[in-house]
């Protein structure tokens, strides 16, 4: 692709974080969003209407993304749908000569996170995961740090996810409302009757969609901690938690607390994450006066330690004293970087390739599979197993509903 050609996207599930990607192309030049994909009309109307108003072209409307892959003018598209979606979309999209921005976690279980990577390889589209912290200039200074040692020798990373989550309740079953396309919205999952509390957002609670708050918030931190220890899978897994303070109807945990074991380098790393859905303190000042939430992550090493904070931040303290050392705040634009690669056509130049976030999504599946198991997996990075679990291994993948089935690449 010429660089001054104009790189006509299609933002598709456009309720919530789709449109902040729909915010994010409008700023950006040489790019047109083309087209807007939802299975709730309602929305998908009001997106199209919000564009125009904008003083931009009014883009195509879709509900079935199928639709949508047959127009060859679209050049990318930019995914914001549920969870258990993320995959089959992207393969889609690949299959179709699409380049995709999927946003995290880039696949609902482990198959799929084989699948989606060998997808962008097979295909050889770039694949962007939204991991967006790997393009905040600030972050990317503070792995650099790490990788200079300025902490020293890295042994631990803690990552935290305290965010303040009220009860969801428990929802009635209903008819679906006027305008849903609720076949398409379920997909590849279980068909259920209708309750508000598994559709807009709350879907991340229910185990058919979502993977919890570890694969939803969660996920941004555990790409970071394990970016910053320079590690890829885990050897051992262990977590536990469970739901609670609320009877209401959440499946996933609210909270958790989540260990992995590393070896890298002949030298073993450790991994801590806790998810905490309601009042809790602040850690390494992460978190600040920012209201009761507290989310990113705590480097520590021989020489000190170095928090990373979700608004594209870090700052270290050095030696027993913890005196205050190197630190900086800016962030980034991870959709900018992808259409610079779009643009580009080199796959090394994407901040958040769908390959890396495909291995720190497994972790998020793997802590979640030890969860509702109850018991500590052994992992093995070769077979791609869990070791003398074929309990644990069943869980890797689900009985896909006909026709929204994720394939082997």
């Amino acid at each position: 692709m010429d660089i001054n050609d104009t790189v006509r996207v299609a933002c598709v599930g456009v309720r919530g974080q789709g449109n902040s990607h729909i915010k994010a192309y409008s700023k950006l030049p040489g790019v047109e969003i083309a087209a807007v994909c939802d299975v709730d009309e309602s929305v998908m109307e009001q997106r199209q209407g919000e564009i125009e108003r904008s003083g931009k072209k009014r883009p195509a409307g879709f509900t079935d993304f199928r639709k949508l892959l047959e127009d060859k003018s679209i050049d990318a598209v930019s995914l914001a749908t549920p969870n258990h979606w993320h995959t089959l979309q992207t393969i889609w999209a690949c299959q179709a000569g699409k380049d995709v921005y999927v946003e995290k976690p880039c696949s609902y279980n482990m198959h799929e996170a084989r699948q989606i990577a060998a997808a962008a390889k097979r295909y050889n589209r770039m694949v962007q995961h939204g991991t967006n912290l790997r393009s905040d200039p600030a972050v990317q200074e503070g792995i650099r740090q790490l990788r200079d040692g300025l902490i020293g020798d890295v042994y631990m990373a803690r990552g935290l996810c305290f965010k303040w989550r009220d009860t969801i309740g428990r929802a009635r079953t209903e008819p679906v409302p006027p305008g849903v396309h609720y076949d398409l919205w379920t997909g590849p999952a279980p068909k259920r009757e209708f309750t508000r509390n598994r559709f807009h957002y709350n879907w991340h609670w229910f185990w058919d969609y979502g993977n919890g708050d570890l694969g939803n918030q969660g996920i941004h931190e555990v790409d970071v901690a394990r970016w910053g220890l320079g590690v890829t899978f885990p050897t051992r897994v262990s977590a536990t938690g469970g739901h609670f303070l609320f009877d209401d109807d959440q499946e996933t945990p609210n909270t958790l607390v989540a260990t992995y074991e590393f070896e890298s380098g002949g030298k073993k790393k450790l991994m801590v994450f806790e998810v905490r859905h309601w009042i809790s303190n602040k850690e390494g000042g992460i978190g600040g006066t920012r209201g009761p939430n507290s989310v990113g992550n705590l480097f520590y090493g021989s020489k000190g330690y170095l928090a990373v904070e979700s608004y594209g931040s870090y700052y270290s303290f050095l030696g027993r004293e913890q005196k205050p050392g190197p630190a900086k705040k800016e962030d980034g634009d991870n959709w900018g970087n992808f259409i610079n690669a779009v643009r580009s056509r080199k796959r090394e130049e994407l901040n958040a390739p769908v390959e890396e976030g495909a291995i720190s999504t497994t972790l998020v599946h793997l802590a979640n599979i030890s969860y509702r198991l109850g018991r500590t997996l052994r992992f093995d990075e070769k077979q791609y197993r869990c070791v003398g679990d074929e309990e644990a291994n069943r869980l890797f993948t689900r009985d896909y509903r006909a026709p929204f089935v994720v394939p082997t690449v």
